[in-house]
């Protein structure tokens, strides 16, 4: 496969991160290496979205102090950023909801047809009407400056960063020319973008609870967007799946990462993270970034058991 016929994904983990852990950003960077690994993807960003506070759990410290901590999390990543949209709304914000927030934003800021795992769109090029014959790609059609998909992966770039707390460098993304008009002078190579939830295998077993989740919003979630599962602690993902007809009947929409890399749930959980705090446990720092730590400290978060 070429980098034009890959599918180009980017993965969207929605959360707490009351704090955010090593193991968060370690999901981002199996479920990457195992979609590469494929052969199928390129995955070209990722996006952390912490919940609102309206969501009433327990111990919820604000967005303010959770997305400050998110930032600091990924601030040596250089694909990785943080989307405060979900905080800044005015309510609790379904998955659902967020993906398509975010499906939306990428049609608007790149111009791309967005499709799920399994259904590639028929014409999936920037700017170009489904059903009539191509436009010339340059006026003077000068091919030497085609814009590839490549190039298309700087406008995704910027845009993320644009929108998101987080700017990277960006000193490795190139255009062909910043301020062409996306959808009318130029048409890119064909190219499939594709927004993925990231979730952990708890996410997966919680879909099999009885009301819990709309079943509507699971079909949108898993049939028209798909998911990347990071397995914990030894959790079979395709046996969870047999108790979901909705997960069964997307299976193929369901991509369970395969490694050898054990990833035992302390690593992920927050929960752990904020009762190590508490008690003053040294192993504080398997679970926590220092910069994170730091902050904890300094803003005296996690101290009681409420929080």
């Amino acid at each position: 496969m070429t980098e034009t016929t890959k599918t180009h994904v980017i993965l969207l983990s929605c959360g707490s991160f009351n704090p955010i852990t090593k193991g968060h950003i370690q999901m981002f960077e199996r479920a990457r290496d195992y979609l590469h690994k494929t052969g199928r993807f390129i995955v070209i960003g990722g996006i952390v979205s912490p919940v609102h506070d309206s969501y009433g759990k327990q111990g919820l410290v604000s967005s303010r102090h959770r997305l400050t901590m998110c930032q600091l999390a990924v601030q040596s990543s250089d694909w990785i950023r943080v989307d405060p949209w979900e905080c800044y709304q005015d309510t609790w914000q379904t998955t659902c909801s967020v993906l398509e927030h975010h499906r939306d934003l990428m049609k608007r800021v790149t111009g791309c047809i967005l499709s799920n795992v399994n259904t590639p769109s028929l014409t999936p090029v920037i700017g170009q009407p489904q059903n009539k014959s191509p436009q010339p790609i340059y006026q003077n059609n000068n091919l030497a400056n085609k814009p590839t998909a490549a190039k298309l992966l700087g406008k995704v770039g910027e845009s993320l960063s644009r929108i998101c707390c987080v700017r990277p460098p960006m000193e490795r993304f190139t255009f062909v020319d910043e301020n062409a008009n996306l959808g009318t002078v130029m048409r890119y190579e064909e190219i499939e973008l594709r927004i993925l939830l990231l979730c952990g295998s708890d996410l997966l077993e919680s879909f099999c609870i009885p009301g819990l989740w709309n079943e509507a919003d699971m079909e949108v979630i898993v049939g028209d967007f798909g998911i990347v599962v990071v397995p914990r602690d030894g959790t079979d993902p395709e046996q969870i799946m047999n108790h979901s007809s909705i997960l069964r009947k997307y299976t193929n929409n369901i991509l369970v990462v395969k490694d050898d890399v054990n990833h035992p749930m302390s690593i992920v959980s927050s929960t752990k993270s904020r009762l190590a705090l508490q008690h003053g446990d040294g192993h504080v720092v398997d679970y926590l970034s220092q910069s994170v730590i730091d902050y904890i400290l300094k803003s005296q978060l996690y101290i009681n058991a409420s929080g």
